[in-house]
């Protein structure tokens, strides 16, 4: 994995502490948090931190395509550093959500990786045939 500082210059975002340590949070806990996750995770390392820098940050990071924001469960916003096409999976107990990898039949496997599905939705994003055809 690249050096976070050497990430931020790739975007061209000017490296500061708290950056740092949110998109490092972000690398080494793939949990998908919220905004307020990440800042009840840091605040006691950083005590200068707000609630509004995260967010900021947050806004920045995905502006610039380092991380996605998802809005898939509920009324709430998650972050993850997984820029890469890739299925959901949240329990209904935890609340956490995993990743999914695209080794099972979606239709009829109600076990994936060891967690029970009991309902399924697929949410993609892309390009329509009419747009890719008046792109070529």
């Amino acid at each position: 994995m690249k050096n976070i500082i050497e990430v931020l210059k790739e975007y061209d975002i000017a490296p500061s502490m708290q950056r740092i340590k949110i998109l490092e949070y972000l690398q080494n806990y793939k949990i998908h948090p919220t905004a307020d996750m990440i800042y009840q995770a840091l605040e006691d390392e950083i005590p200068t931190l707000s609630k509004t820098t995260v967010y900021n940050t947050l806004k920045t990071f995905t502006e610039k395509g380092i991380l996605v924001a998802l809005s898939l469960f509920e009324n709430e916003v998650r972050y993850e550093y997984n820029t890469y096409p890739h299925i959901h999976f949240k329990c209904i107990k935890c609340n956490k959500i995993y990743d999914m990898d695209k080794s099972f039949d979606l239709y009829k496997d109600d076990i994936i990786d060891g967690h029970k599905v009991i309902e399924h939705h697929v949410n993609l994003k892309g390009v329509c045939k009419e747009c890719i055809k008046e792109e070529e």
